[in-house]
C-alpha cells in the first residue's frame, strides 16, 4: 500500500507492508486520517497507525470465514467503530475500548456474500448499509436499547455489489419540513439505482434505474462494481460516481431534487474498473482499475473530466495534466 501527502498526487509516497497473507480488497483511513484499517482474503481486518514517521501494525481483526471485502470506519462520535463484510454472509461491527482492544458488537447474517458496507452520515444517527449477492440490501439502525433493526430492500435479483449514502445536505434532503435520506446502488444488472426513505419508514426505489437503454447508450453494459455519492460541496447538485466491469466510469448529475440524472463518461479505461472513491471536498475523484492503477480526475470548468495523475503498482506518480490540481 502506498500514501501520497496533501499534494495532488506530487509528493513523496510511502509504502506500507500490511503482513496480510492474500489479496487486500479494501483499505481505509479512520476520520482523521490517523489510522489505516485493510482486509484480506486471508480472512483478516488489519489495522495500523499511520499519525508517526514510524508507521505500524496495532491490531488484527477476525471472526469471518471467508474473503472480507469491505472495511468501514463510523463517525468518531459514536466511538470508535468499524464495519467489516465478508464472502462469508456475515457483517461484523467491531468497537474499539479500550485502545488497541477490539471487540465484535453486532453480527448480521445475509442470505450470501455481503460485498459493501457503508455507514450513514453521522447526522442520521448510527446507521449501516450493506450490499449482497442475495440482490438485498439492508439498512441497519442502532436503537436505544443498544440493539439494532434491520430493514432489507430489493434491490437487484442478480446481486448487488456496492452501496453508497447520499450527504446529509443534498439537493432533495430537505421535504415538507422533514429530512430526506437517499442511498445509490450498483448492480449485478448493469445498473445504477437511487432510493429515498419514506415517511412510513419504507426504502421506495426513485425513478427508473440508470442504464445503458434509458440513457441512450451512456450507461454501463457490464457489472456496477462501486458507486459512490459525491460529498456536499455547496453546488446545488448531487453527484455520483459508477464504474464497471466494462471499463468505465459515469459522473451521474442532478441538478433538482427527483430530476433527471444526466450522465458524464470518462474516457475508457484498458481494464475493469473496480472502485471509485471523492476526495473529501467532493471536487476530485480517484478510480483504481484491474491493470493496478489508480488514476485522479478533476472536473473543468466547461463540465468535461481532466485526468491529473496515475499511480502504477510500483508507487510511481505520474501526471497526466500539466498545471492540474
Amino acid at each position: 500500500l502506498t500514501r501520497g501527502g496533501p499534494g495532488v498526487m506530487t509528493a513523496p509516497m510511502y509504502s506500507l507492508e500490511t503482513a496480510h497473507e492474500d489479496m487486500i480488497h479494501d483499505a481505509q483511513f479512520d476520520y482523521y486520517g490517523k489510522r489505516l484499517a485493510t482486509c484480506s482474503s486471508d480472512r483478516t481486518i488489519r489495522i495500523y497507525d499511520v499519525s508517526g514517521e514510524e508507521r505500524r501494525q496495532v491490531a488484527t481483526l477476525t471472526g469471518h470465514e471467508g474473503p472480507v471485502w469491505e472495511v468501514a470506519w463510523a463517525h468518531p462520535k459514536f466511538g470508535v467503530l468499524l464495519a467489516s463484510c465478508s464472502y462469508d454472509r456475515q457483517v461484523i461491527v467491531h468497537r474499539e475500548s479500550p485502545e488497541n482492544v477490539w471487540t465484535p458488537v453486532h453480527y448480521y447474517t445475509a442470505e450470501s456474500s455481503v460485498n459493501s458496507v457503508a455507514w450513514a452520515p453521522h447526522e442520521h444517527g448510527l446507521m449501516l448499509a450493506c450490499a449482497s449477492s442475495d440482490g438485498r440490501v439492508t439498512v441497519m439502525t442502532h436503537k436505544a436499547d443498544d440493539a439494532w433493526e434491520a430493514a432489507p430492500l430489493d434491490d437487484c435479483t442478480l446481486g448487488c455489489n456496492a452501496v453508497s449514502w447520499a450527504p446529509f445536505s443534498h439537493v432533495g434532503s430537505q421535504e415538507e419540513g422533514r429530512v430526506v435520506k437517499r442511498i445509490a446502488t450498483g448492480g449485478c444488472d448493469n445498473n445504477v439505482r437511487i432510493y429515498r426513505h419514506t415517511v412510513d419508514g419504507r426504502w421506495e426505489l426513485e425513478g427508473a434505474p440508470l442504464s445503458d437503454a434509458g440513457t441512450g447508450g451512456n450507461g454501463h453494459r457490464d457489472w456496477v462494481r462501486d458507486v459512490a455519492w459525491a460529498p456536499g460541496s455547496g453546488m446545488p447538485t448531487n453527484m455520483v460516481a459508477s464504474c464497471s466491469e466494462d471499463g468505465t466510469v459515469i459522473i451521474w448529475k442532478q441538478s433538482e431534487p427527483r430530476g433527471p440524472w444526466k450522465p458524464t463518461k470518462l474516457p475508457d479505461f484498458d481494464a475493469p474498473v473496480w472502485r471509485v472513491s471523492w476526495s473529501v471536498t467532493g471536487n476530485m475523484l480517484a478510480a483504481s482499475s484491474g491493470d493496478n492503477k489508480v488514476t485522479l480526475w478533476k472536473e473543468a470548468l466547461d463540465g468535461s473530466w481532466t485526468m491529473l495523475s496515475s499511480v502504477a503498482e510500483t508507487g510511481v506518480a505520474a501526471g497526466a495534466a500539466a498545471g492540474g490540481g
